[in-house]
Formats: structure tokens, C-alpha cells, sequence
């Protein structure tokens, strides 16, 4: 029996939980489905209920919840050994005021929360860092924490977005024309474009294909940055001009993503089917 909670997929048992927790109707559920197919947005509390009876569920969220919010994702970057920009984790704004010492301006300020470029800020200056220690000092008092010190890779404005789904890998770059804006996303009126520099495209993909194999991720949209600039590095293959090649970056993890660069909403919906089914056939 396949139980679904998600209100676009059915499955032999449907069942809606949104906006609460799981109750113990949920639980028997789940207890007798073969499988349980969960919505991107599920609380911890139903994917836990789901991951510890029921052997089988989509999506496998368990990075989601073990590495939480940006500061949790850079854990994992840094366990799994994949290439990042150099970042301090700092829990509590005392942290953050204690790397004023060692700081090189301009570098990258992020929040660990938010999504599509919220809460991302280039630091150029002292005053400028004063005043994200206003901004991380207000949201502490609401019991909003952590936060993230990141270095500034120069990158073109632009940056490469490479989803997951099932087995299927998407990407497209987002680039920001307005050069005076630092964050590239379509909300702050970033394009899209799916075919510029295919070797980087390809090469971004094995790396979240490898990451998945070593997460059990498999629906997730991944966002890397590819600097402008790299140094020469040993040991660093060149492509056929002889130009070394440039390694991708992983800057975040968004299990809630967006769906425009995929071709909308309904694209995403046939493509999460057809991934779900060919999933259910493993099994």
C-alpha cells in the first residue's frame, strides 16, 4: 500500500497534514503502508513518524533535519569534504563580535534562514558590519539565532542552480544584469539560462550526483558559485584550451525551491510524478 501526504501525488491511501502534526491515525497509516510519500514542506514531526516506521519514503529529508539551516549545511560541506567558500559558523551574535579581529572586508554575512537571497549580505566595511550586528542583535532578542561569516568569491554576478529530483538533474544558471545588486535570484529580477557554459553545467551535476550518494538526498535544488578569479591550484586539471578548470562551489541547500527555471509549476509536478513512480518500481 502506498500512503501518500502529498496533496499533488496519489497513492492507494491519501492523507492531508498540513499545518499540524501527525496524530495516531497518521501513525496506523503509516504503520501499514509499503511506502509513504511526503510533501516538500512536511514538519520534522511526520517524516520522523514516517522514517521510523515505514522503510520506504520519499523524499529522504534525513540532511534536512540532522544538518538544520545554512549553518547546519556548511557542517555537512565540511563533513562529506565537498569544495565551499571558507565560512565561520557563529551560533550566537557574542560569536560573531568575536571574529571582528580577523575579518577581511568585503566578505559574505548570511542569516540561517531564508531562502531565494534573503538575509544575505555583501560586508564592505566596519559600519557596514556594525550594522548587521544591530540587525543579528534584534532577531536574537525573537529567538532567531546563527549565522554565518563566508569569504567573497568574485563570481560574475551569476550563479548555478542544479536540482535534484529522484534520479533527474536539472540546472540553469541565474544572472544578475544589474550589477549594482548583490544577490542573484529571480526575486531581485535575476534571468535564466539554461545553456550558457555547458562543461560547468555538467561538471556542477556529477558533484551533486556524488553529494546525493553520500546523503541520500533526492529532492533538493543546490546553488554554486563559480569564482571569476581562482588562483592557480595544484593538481587542478585543464580543459582542451589549457585554461585550468574551475571547481564548483557549494554555497546552499533549498529543499523548497523554486520552479520557474524547471519551466513552472506544473513541469516540476510531472516531473516529481514520474520520479515518485520510478522510485515505487525499486522498491
Amino acid at each position: 500500500m502506498i500512503l501518500s501526504f502529498h496533496p499533488i501525488f496519489e497513492g492507494d491511501k491519501n492523507i492531508i497534514c498540513a499545518g499540524r502534526d501527525p496524530d495516531d491515525n497518521d501513525l496506523a497509516a503509516v504503520r501499514t503502508a509499503d511506502a509513504v510519500i511526503l510533501p516538500q514542506g512536511c514538519r520534522q514531526s511526520l517524516y520522523e513518524m514516517a522514517r521510523n516506521n515505514c522503510a520506504h519514503v520519499f523524499p529522504n529529508y534525513d540532511a534536512k533535519f540532522k544538518y538544520p539551516g545554512k549553518v547546519g549545511q556548511i557542517h555537512l560541506f565540511q563533513e562529506t569534504n565537498v569544495p565551499h567558500p571558507k565560512t565561520r559558523t557563529c551560533p550566537q551574535t557574542s560569536d560573531i563580535r568575536h571574529q571582528t579581529s580577523s575579518l577581511s572586508f568585503p566578505f559574505v554575512f548570511k542569516f540561517d534562514w531564508g531562502g531565494e537571497g534573503d538575509n544575505v549580505f555583501l560586508i564592505k566595511s566596519i559600519g557596514e558590519f556594525q550594522d548587521i550586528l544591530e540587525k543579528a542583535d534584534a532577531f536574537e532578542k525573537t529567538g532567531q539565532t546563527g549565522s554565518l561569516i563566508q569569504e567573497y568569491i568574485p563570481f560574475q554576478n551569476k550563479t548555478l542552480r542544479v536540482v535534484v529530483i529522484g534520479e533527474t538533474i536539472l540546472s540553469y544558471w541565474r544572472i544578475q544584469e544589474n550589477t549594482e545588486k548583490f544577490c542573484v535570484s529571480l526575486a531581485e529580477g535575476a534571468i535564466i539560462d539554461a545553456d550558457a557554459d555547458p562543461e560547468s553545467q555538467a561538471e556542477a551535476a556529477a558533484s551533486v550526483r556524488d553529494f546525493c550518494k553520500k546523503t541520500g538526498i533526492n529532492l533538493a535544488g543546490f546553488d554554486f558559485l563559480f569564482s571569476s578569479s581562482s588562483p592557480p591550484q595544484a593538481g587542478k586539471q585543464e580543459d582542451e584550451s589549457g585554461d585550468e578548470m574551475r571547481t564548483p562551489l557549494f554555497l546552499e541547500i533549498n529543499y523548497f525551491f523554486g520552479r520557474r527555471g524547471l519551466g513552472g509549476s506544473e513541469r516540476f509536478y510531472e516531473l516529481l510524478e514520474r520520479e515518485i513512480r520510478k522510485w515505487i518500481d525499486t522498491l
